[in-house]
């Protein structure tokens, strides 16, 4: 074979490629040496499905609510059954806090399952352990001196009692923050970030580093109290703004439609974690405060720090669940706020009641 030949044979299928391309574009030679238009051949993004009627009145009735509340929220519902996400701001990056306690808790099932991690394995609790803020378990080991248990009772208690030393005692057992956001990117959960442990956390948003002296009494809260005003501001503002722990609600309340789906866990341990989130006692007039009788809910709460009379962080995340069984991963996030407590649950329940009007709209069976 000659070279020139070997040339034509191995380019004979690149012309006859351009030949079929030019036919497939309309492209044609005008006799005034102008060019035909060219025929699209990029594909069209679908478009998205139109709302029903009820779904457009509950997006406004959400929008409503976001709106006429006095501070930063974001708010979104994911309708399981139909695969269906309303939301008001819900695309913003908002700070978690404590709600943060359910990715790690996630991560541990995982890893149960996986065998890297026995539930029934004992662990001892001493006062090198213990965190900050809410931590039930630090009154145990005040008066006991240690606290023996097993890491099925540590998620318990960082669920629903959301025990900091329970979950900063599981997180450094599977591995650390970098554990947990390898789950999260594993499952593509794109818009949630993990962060860093209770200890590390709080103190940064504080303007301090950690000092295990802050575990004990009320210590952490007179270091606090000295940090300078403006340092203070610095750190509870960059905070804000780029939250180590951010979330969008959309990015929450969508997570929770999948882990009723199976797709975050197995069947098995997604039962687990939705029956131990239905025992939740923290924030019992959130979400749950809003619920009409026949409706129940399996949440995690989470709740920020004050500096000047604002917090950073009062949140509400879950599955709701109608009485005909119907399910809706739901978030309802503040980033910050100087609204009342009552105020903010006075919001969290005009959720709900949208929510319950749309089930009602969307689903009832029109009368013969």
């Amino acid at each position: 074979m000659t070279h020139a030949f070997r040339f034509l044979f191995l380019f004979l299928p690149i012309f006859a490629l351009a030949i079929l391309l030019m036919l497939a574009a309309g492209v044609t030679g005008d006799d005034d040496g102008g060019d035909a238009p060219l025929m699209s051949t990029v594909a069209q993004p679908a478009s998205e499905p139109a709302l029903s009627p009820a779904a457009r009145a509950f997006e406004r009735r959400l929008e409503e609510i976001a709106q006429g509340f006095d501070g930063e929220v974001g708010i979104a519902i994911t309708d399981v059954a139909a695969d269906r996400t309303i939301e008001a701001n819900g695309n913003e990056l908002l700070p978690q806090q404590s709600v943060s306690k359910l990715w790690v808790a996630m991560t541990a099932l995982h890893k149960a399952e996986e065998g890297d991690l026995d539930l029934m394995e004992p662990v001892v609790i001493g006062p090198q352990d213990l965190t900050l803020f809410y931590q039930p378990i630090r009154e145990i080991v005040r008066t006991r001196g240690s606290y023996r248990t097993d890491y099925a009772d540590l998620v318990e208690r960082a669920l629903t009692r959301s025990d900091n030393t329970a979950n900063d005692t599981i997180l450094r057992r599977i591995g650390g923050p970098e554990e947990v956001e390898e789950f999260l990117d594993d499952r593509n959960i794109d818009e949630v970030r993990f962060g860093a442990d209770e200890r590390t956390k709080q103190s940064a948003i504080a303007g301090l580093d950690w000092n295990q002296a802050y575990s004990r009494g009320n210590a952490f809260f007179e270091a606090r109290d000295g940090v300078p005003d403006t340092l203070r501001r610095v750190a509870f503002e960059g905070y804000l703004a780029d939250p180590v722990d951010g979330a969008t609600a959309v990015g929450i309340s969508e997570a929770m439609a999948r882990l009723v789906r199976g797709e975050l866990l197995s069947s098995l341990a997604s039962e687990f974690l939705l029956d131990t989130l239905e025992e939740t006692r923290s924030g019992p007039n959130r979400l749950k405060g809003g619920l009409p009788p026949g409706w129940s809910i399996a949440h995690k709460t989470g709740t920020g720090q004050f500096f000047d009379g604002e917090q950073s962080g009062y949140n509400d995340v879950g599955v709701i669940t109608s009485p005909a069984g119907r399910q809706y991963g739901i978030a309802v996030l503040i980033g910050r706020t100087r609204q009342p407590t009552p105020a903010r649950m006075a919001m969290m329940h005009e959720v709900v009641a949208a929510l319950v009007a749309y089930d009602e709209a969307e689903y009832s069976i029109p009368a013969a």
